[in-house]
């Protein structure tokens, strides 16, 4: 079903009675009307049939529809009966303004009041030059929407229309545009004029008078001012106009732009100022820029044509410079504390101006120089790194440092300040002595100046170390035994120590200028079986141990002996006894016999 938007739906409905229990008896039946499932209309009536009306009929009243019957504790529904509506009623707009100002925002509300949401509007903005701004908003809960438009500047009479969209399941609906809203745009200030009150054809130190003015609605804070390439050169609040005066020199060629401002509100003007030059930027020209200390420095200054100027010649820093001379040319014999910048300043008419800036460097001689061991120590462990500095106490930078170990050159560092350079060695080869020199040169015409020679000893640690004894593993009681402790390599001298285990003091200890040491202990007893090592270290300050040596004490050779003799006492005298037992009981079996016979 399909009724057209502001037509009437009538919903129709009609049961009939099977049997009826008398002919006066009138049966009651409830009649519920539902969209989609949700209770519309019910009544009660004795006729078998009714109807519901809905007019007009909106977009809203789109769904599915059906009716149930009630009758004698009986129910009955109809079929589903989907109806949609086509059409959707026109927005419509309001304006909470007519008439703004620029800078301000035009506030505007849509709304369709017979419909229900959800809702897409669409609010479309027609500039007075036809181009057009559209912004959407989705109200899922009102029939209303309401957005902001910010007024541009330029703008004068501007339209606002409005188009609602709704969605459901049955489809969706467009509506026709709204009635055209016109709101009104006021300017705060007119766009801003900028004239110039200088001669037509400016030269440099004539009068430049810049004004920029512009015209108020009413009485506003604007604000007011003139900038040079982004550089604010005057400025005013709450006036209507704003003036900016210099004397004239060619720093002022360029463009101008007057800005007047109000809140968002922003207008500007430009106009371009050519000057004219009165004479050329000065030339300082000078004799050298880089020399030696005690040299003669001379400056001289000019400008192209020869014009008669006041000259003056300047040293920096600092930034405003120290005045050296009143006059074109300039000499001096140059210490190091001249170097630095110098500038020439030339007046006419009042108008200054500065040539390019000259760097002088004034070298000193790079005498007395340093090598010293960052450690302090001028002894250094094979594979470590050997750091060195190098510096020289006078000399103008930069000054260029080379290290020398013996005559190979190790590297090259440029020091740009008066500090030092820091070099670094690997020691990796054993060379018992090591010769290390430093240069030191600038742009002093007497260069390459070497610093004193410096010795460095690389010491070897100790590696690969060995523990025996004479005789090996076992001694007599009694007896003595020799430890043997080596080292394949290390720097002397050595220091060699031999331990007891479990024993904190050492047993031997000898520093000596060899890399092995022999140790004799004597009269060795049963206390002194253990096991034993060896440590040993030098000027390395790394320790070696040992394996460890296992040492037992046997019994002496008269030691056996006497305890052999004395067990050959002991099975004599048993044999004895036991052969004087066997002759004592033979003999008296004898006498037995002897008595027996008688």
């Amino acid at each position: 079903y399909l009724p057209k938007l502001g037509e009437v739906i009538v919903l129709y409905t009609e049961t009939s009675t099977l049997s009826l229990k008398s002919a006066s008896f009138q049966m009651q039946h409830t009649f519920l009307f539902y969209k989609d499932d949700s209770l519309l209309h019910n009544t009660t009536s004795e006729q078998n049939r009714t109807r519901y009306k809905i007019s007009p009929a909106r977009f809203a009243d789109s769904g599915i529809y059906k009716c149930i019957v009630e009758a004698n504790r009986k129910t009955k529904s109809s079929n589903d009966l989907e109806v949609r509506v086509e059409g959707l009623c026109q927005p419509k707009l309001t304006a909470l303004k007519g008439e703004v100002t620029e800078g301000e925002v035009v506030t505007l509300r849509c709304e369709i009041p017979e419909e229900k949401p959800p809702f897409i509007f669409l609010f479309i903005k027609i500039s007075s030059n036809q181009q057009s701004q559209e912004k959407r908003k989705q109200e899922l809960k009102a029939n209303f929407a309401s957005v902001e438009f910010p007024v541009e500047e330029r703008d004068r009479i501007l339209r606002f229309q409005c188009i609602a969209q709704v969605n459901s399941v049955v489809g969706s609906e467009t509506s026709e545009p709204s009635s055209m809203t016109i709101v009104t745009v006021v300017e705060p200030f007119s766009h801003p004029k900028l004239t110039s009150k200088s001669p037509w054809n400016i030269t440099e130190g004539d009068r430049i008078d810049i004004v920029c003015t512009t015209i108020l609605a009413r009485p506003y804070e604007i604000e007011i001012l003139i900038q040079k390439d982004r550089r604010i050169l005057n400025s005013t609040q709450g006036q209507n106009s704003v003036t900016y005066s210099a004397t004239a020199t060619v720093e002022h060629n360029g463009n101008y732009t007057c800005k007047v401002e109000l809140g968002r509100v922003s207008k500007t003007t430009s106009m371009n100022i050519v000057v004219a030059e009165l004479f050329a930027k000065p030339i300082l020209t000078p004799s050298l820029t880089d020399l030696d200390e005690n040299k003669s420095l001379s400056l001289w200054c000019h400008i192209n044509g020869s014009p008669k100027a006041n000259f003056s010649i300047v040293k920096r820093p600092p930034e405003n410079g120290i005045l050296l001379k009143t006059s074109s040319n300039f000499t001096i014999q140059a210490q190091v504390n001249d170097t630095g910048s110098y500038v020439c300043r030339a007046e006419i008419k009042g108008i200054i101006k500065e040539s390019n800036p000259v760097q002088i460097t004034v070298y000193g001689e790079s005498i007395r120089r340093f090598l010293s061991v960052v450690n302090s120590s001028t002894e250094m462990v094979l594979g470590e790194t050997l750091l060195l500095r190098c510096q020289s106490m006078f000399g103008t930078p930069p000054i260029n440092y080379t290290l020398f170990r013996g005559n190979r050159l190790i590297d090259t560092i440029t020091v740009y300040n008066n500090t030092y350079a820091e070099f670094r060695d690997r020691q990796t080869k054993l060379n018992s002595l090591r010769e290390y020199r430093c240069e030191a040169s600038n742009r002093h015409s007497y260069a390459n100046k070497s610093s004193y020679k410096m010795n460095i000893t690389v010491i070897a640690p100790v590696r690969n170390i060995s523990f025996g004894s004479l005789p090996h593993g076992e001694v007599e009681d009694g007896g003595d035994i020799n430890f043997l402790c080596v080292v394949s390599e290390g720097s002397l001298p050595i220091n060699f120590t031999i331990f007891k285990q479990n024993e904190q003091t050492p047993l031997f200890y000898e520093s000596i200028m060899e890399t092995r040491v022999l140790w004799q202990k004597k009269s060795l007893t049963k206390q002194d079986a253990g096991k034993y090592f060896c440590e040993a270290s030098n000027r390395a300050m790394v320790t070696e141990r040992s394996n460890l040596l296992t040492v037992k004490v046997i019994l002496a050779s008269w030691q056996k002996g006497f305890i052999a003799l004395f067990v050959l006492v002991v099975i004599a005298i048993a044999a004895f006894g036991f052969w004087w037992c066997w002759r004592k009981k033979e003999k008296g079996n004898n006498e037995y016999l002897l008595f027996s016979g008688c």
